[in-house]
Order: C-alpha cells, then structure tokens, then sequence
C-alpha cells in the first residue's frame, strides 16, 4: 500500500476530486498543478507553466492541458476531463482511471476495456521541462495514442481568449513539434521518443471554467488553442514525451527520465512529504537563490522567506543553503529594509518586519553553525544598517521612538504580516507600536550585541546597550496589562488594542525575551484557549465582535477576513518556540497533537503539503494556496525541535 493513494471509487467522484489538488515544480521556477484527477479547476494550474524571463519574469501558463485518445482497434476513448460554462463537464475520461499513487511521482493508472497503462509525470530539476511517461501494462494487438496540447501562453494570473494576433504557425523538430503563439515568448516543444505523425489543423476551445476562479470573485472562463495533433502509434511498452522550452535529442529522453527519477525522494511517510515540498519552494534561477512564498499564486516575498527560511533549509540540515539565500536577499537591501515583493525597480519595501525576521534567521543559522564567534565579522554590517535605519528612521514611517520602542505605520499602509488593505485602508490598521515587531526589535538588539561583543564592537556596544537595557522596562509598561493577562497587539499614544491576536505568542518564542517566564505562560494560555486549532492560530478571537469565522467570497470579502479569525498554520512555529521555552518536557505531547493531526490531512487539499490559511471555525476547511512555504517550514521546525528534546 503507497503512503498517498487513491482508489477508483474517489476517482470517479468529481466533486471529490477535483478538491484535492497537486503541484510539482523543478528548481528553476517551472512547475504542473492541477486537481487530482486532471481537471483544472484554477486559472493558475496547467501542464507546463515556466517564468518567462524575457517579458516579466513571472510564470506563464504555456501547456493548459493535453488532451489524450487512445485509439484501440478503432475505438476512441478520450481520457481528457474539462469543466465548461455553466459546470458542464466533457469528456468524462476519470471513469478510465482505476487508481492515483504519488509516493515517487504522480502515477495515474488507467484502465480502458481490457487495456490497461500508467502515466506518470515529472518535473526536471533545473530546467524548464516535463516528461511525460507512458507504460503499457498488458498485451494488445493495435493501439494508437493521438495527443492534442491546449495551449494558453499568458500570465499565470490572467485568462486568454481567441484573438487575431496569436501565431498559428508551427516548426517540425525530430518527432514533435514547437509552437510560440506571441512575440518574447519562450517556445514550447514538444517530442516523444518515438516517431510520431502530425497533423496540423489549428482550432479555438471555449468557454474552459475554473470553477475556483468562481468562487473566488474572479473570471472564471477562458478559452485555449489546439494547433494539431499528434499520433504515436505503440509499438512499445513504454512512451516517453519531453515538454521542454528546448528542444532535446529524442534518443536522450528516457535517460534523462530515469536519471531524474533516481533524484526524487520517496514520499513514504508525513516527514518525507514535507521535505519534499520544501525542496518545492527554493528556486534558482538567473543566478540567484530565493523562495517561493506559495503554490500556485504567490512569487517571492520577503517577510515570507526569511519566516520559513530556517524551517525549509536549517530543519533539514542545510545551512548553506539558508546562507545562500540570506545573503540573495542582502543584495537588494535598501534603507535597512528589504523588499516585500518584487525585485529591482518593481520592488516594494512596505515590511516594517522582513528586516527583523532576517536578523532573527541570522540568529538561528549562527546558533546552528556554531558561528557566534565570527558572525558579526561578516554580517555586522547589514545587520548595523538595518538597526542604524530604523533609529533614525526609515520609510513608510518605521522609526524608534525616544523609549525605544519602534513604530511603523500610517493610515494607508499595512507594514506587518496582517497586510490586507481594502479600498485603500488597511483592514487591521495595527499603525503604531505593534508587540511582535517589538519583541523582534528588543531580540535584534540582544543578540547584535551578543556578536558584537566577541568581535569586540566597542563603539556599537556602547551605542546600544543603555537602549538595550532599559526595553523591557519600557515593552511590559506599553504591552502589558495585569487584569487582562495578555500583551496588547499594538500601541499607538494612549490607545493600546487589546484584540487577542497571535502576535504576542511571537514575543514568547524569541531567545531574547523582553518579558518575564510568568507573563509569557500567560500570553500562551490565553493563545491556547481562544485562539489554537488543530490547523494553526486563529488570527483573531472568536469572543472578539470582530470575528470572521469562515474564508470565502470576493477578493473583498476574503481580505476582510484574512486576518481576522482565519488560521494560518505557519504560526504554529513561534507558539511551538514559546511553548518549548516555558514548559519543557510537558509541552510535548501538545505538539505532538499538532503534527498528528496535519499527518492525517496529507491527502486533503494540496495533496503531500500543507496549506496557507483555513477557516477559523471548525472542522477549519483549508483554503488559499495549496501549498505555502512558511506553513511547510513550521512543521518541518517543530519536528526538529521535538526530536531536540527528546534526545
């Protein structure tokens, strides 16, 4: 029995399955998704996606799908699966399909008559390319594979219809063909290792629905272009096709195959699967290092890599990699910040936290490398820039105040991870002194001069030590409140919000902790009674009127309660940190709780990943990106330090 298997019963069940969806990418920025059974239901999933350097460096969907008849003593069969306007759905090709496995790679397993074949899917490493492998399982007298590739070319946010301007004109290569439908674009190609016969015959498909795109307050609808078939007649038990933006000897297909399948690691157990789709989210490319905040929608964030940073590379004992990314991400530091999203001249710096979370990864990698003695010779530096910034002030209102407390914000703009804006306000306005960026600031401080000191950095040590040792004071005077037992989320002058946020389970997890042992069990009880599920923190109360308990709806409408009552389980980590901190030995089975429980959802939603956010209410229905990177990270983390403590 495979760890991740489904049956022909799930199969068959639409509804079932087109809710659980899947993701592979290569290492340079490429990837397929769609749902399990092949049905895409997001604009986002598609065949063969790849970032297109030439026209905005994001990912275009090239490949939406690729229709496959099998023709058997002159019966068709047609194995494709669509969903059209107003939720028809043809053909039905998931009544061929007998069983799903994905412990290697995404395995389909069909069964047409007495004829009966695998198709398996892979993803090259570090190129943009997929192949495609069909094995033939049983003995036939005649049999013919006709393939017609659906082809989009466009943004991987946006939709395309049937235009004047798309190029309908092919190139023949050694047994395939290339096709470009618009100017700048990578081409796609497409060969098998077999000879194949062409037929070229361009033709516009519409009214192709995403059912989630509905849902989700978008269009939902587009329409895509077959230029021809191709026809592979089986004289073999195995059919290799290569979908790559370079064509290939047809000859090195299989090899190449077989020789990234001895790369794959087996996803036979909760913790192998994670590793897996860790490995997903770090993307070279042009030179650079950087992590994909999440699967299938988000790019690279800055507040998101350095989050899930430790967790994707430390946890798996990579430290190289995790200083490979730091020091990607230091190149385009500008005034002590880093961009939130975006990179050269499209860069954002709104993140009042990306900085901080940097030092705070920096502290973890120095703790794992044992460095503490020369970290500062080589980081000292940025970390001085970025301090030195928010001292004397930074953008976006970011500055210390004469207690030293740091303060961000103004009414247009959202600087924390609570970030959603609607009609131009911030949907949780937290301008002021927020307790996590404050917690953060305080462990910067500490740990700075805990570097410095060994270098010998009289001048910053004297700098910064007074400052230093007067926060706390300072923190529990503006956060704490005695009655209520729990830290303020933020404070602006005389207003202190006392909204019971997850925010200040942060401030407990932080090896340098601007309050006491007693204050932070407190902070953690008040957290594991309002605001723990078994799918992460609550981002808000449930007591609170404030209160959104589901995500659904409009783009409006999911913003609204994005940060308000919706979980998100990359907060799991900072309560894990906290719980470790205070409690010891007995916060384990708590943790151990948390992990079993998302082992148990490993063929739910993103299939072998872990999801952005989910409901607030119970039973917490995941949404948002299938696959998100600091989500992953949190648990891989937790295992870490679970296996830490009981050694």
């Amino acid at each position: 029995m495979n760890y991740i298997e489904f049956d022909r019963e799930k199969l068959v069940n639409i509804n079932f399955s087109k809710s659980k969806e899947m993701v592979r990418c290569s290492r340079n920025g490429s990837y397929a998704s769609t749902s399990l059974l092949g049905l895409n239901t997001r604009k986002y999933h598609g065949l063969f996606v790849a970032p297109q350097d030439r026209i905005d460096g994001e990912r275009h969907v090239l490949i939406s799908y690729l229709n496959e008849t099998i023709i058997i003593d002159d019966m068709e069969f047609h194995l494709g699966v669509h969903q059209y306007k107003g939720g028809v759905i043809a053909p039905k090709g998931n009544k061929y399909l007998h069983k799903f496995t994905i412990d290697t790679i995404p395995t389909y397993y069909f069964r047409v008559g007495k004829f009966n074949f695998t198709r398996q899917l892979l993803m090259s490493e570090d190129q943009d390319r997929m192949i495609l492998k069909y094995t033939i399982l049983n003995d036939y007298e005649s049999a013919q594979i006709v393939f017609a590739p659906l082809l989009a070319f466009r943004n991987a946010h946006s939709l395309t219809y049937e235009n004047p301007y798309v190029n309908t004109h092919y190139n023949p290569v050694e047994n395939g063909v290339t096709y470009c439908l618009y100017d700048n674009y990578t081409p796609v190609t497409l060969q098998f290792n077999e000879p194949v016969a062409y037929s070229h015959a361009p033709v516009w498909f519409h009214d192709f629905e995403y059912e989630e795109e509905l849902k989700r307050g978008y269009d939902g609808h587009e329409d895509l272009i077959n230029l021809g078939k191709i026809s592979v007649q089986v004289n073999h038990k195995e059919i290799y096709l290569s979908i790559g933006a370079e064509p290939i000897a047809p000859d090195n297909i299989e090899a190449l195959f077989e020789e990234e399948l001895k790369k794959r690691t087996l996803r036979s157990s909760f913790e192998t699967c994670l590793q897996n789709a860790a490995e997903q989210f770090i993307i070279k490319r042009n030179g650079k290092t950087h992590i994909i905040a999440g699967y299938p929608w988000f790019g690279r964030w800055g507040r998101d890599t350095f989050i899930a940073l430790p967790g994707l590379t430390l946890a798996l004992n990579k430290p190289a990699l995790c200083k490979e990314v730091m020091d990607d991400m230091l190149s385009e530091m500008q005034n002590g910040l880093f961009p939130n999203i975006g990179e050269g001249e499209h860069a954002a710096y709104n993140s009042v936290d990306a900085p901080l979370w940097f030092i705070r990864t920096l502290q973890k990698y120095t703790e794992f490398t044992k460095s503490q003695k020369k970290i500062w010779a080589e980081y000292g530096d940025a970390v001085k820039k970025i301090l030195y910034a928010y001292r004397s002030g930074s953008l976006f209102n970011i500055k210390m105040l004469d207690n030293g407390l740091i303060f961000a914000g103004d009414e247009k703009h959202a600087l924390t991870w609570m970030d959603a804006v609607v009609n131009g306000k911030p949907v949780t306005p937290r301008t002021g002194c927020q307790v996590e960026i404050n917690g953060l600031w305080y462990n910067a401080l500490m740990f700075a001069l805990e570097v410095a000191a060994h270098q010998k950095d009289k001048e910053f040590i004297k700098d910064w030590t007074s400052i230093a040792a007067d926060f706390p004071a300072v923190f529990k005077d503006a956060f704490w409140d005695k009655d209520k037992g729990y830290l303020a989320d933020f404070v602006n002058g005389n207003e202190k919000n006392f909204q019971v946020r997850p925010n200040m389970v942060i401030v407990t997890s932080l090896p340098y902790c601007p309050v006491s042992e007693k204050v932070c069990q407190l902070v953690l009880k008040k957290a594991q009674e309002e605001l723990l599920t078994p799918k992460g923190l609550r981002t808000l109360s449930p007591n609170d009127p404030d209160y959104k308990g589901k995500y659904f709806g409009n783009q409006e409408e999911r913003d609204v309660a994005y940060h308000q009552g919706t979980v998100w389980p990359w907060l799991l980590e900072p309560f894990a940190e906290g719980c470790l901190a205070v409690y010891h030995q007995t916060a384990v089975p708590v943790l151990e709780d948390i992990l079993a429980h998302f082992e148990a959802t490993m063929n739910d939603y993103g299939i072998s990943t872990i999801e952005e956010i989910a409901d607030g209410d119970p039973p917490h229905k995941p949404n948002g990106c299938i696959s998100q990177a600091w989500s992953v990270a949190a648990l891989l983390t937790i295992m870490r330090l679970l296996g830490d403590v009981k050694r």
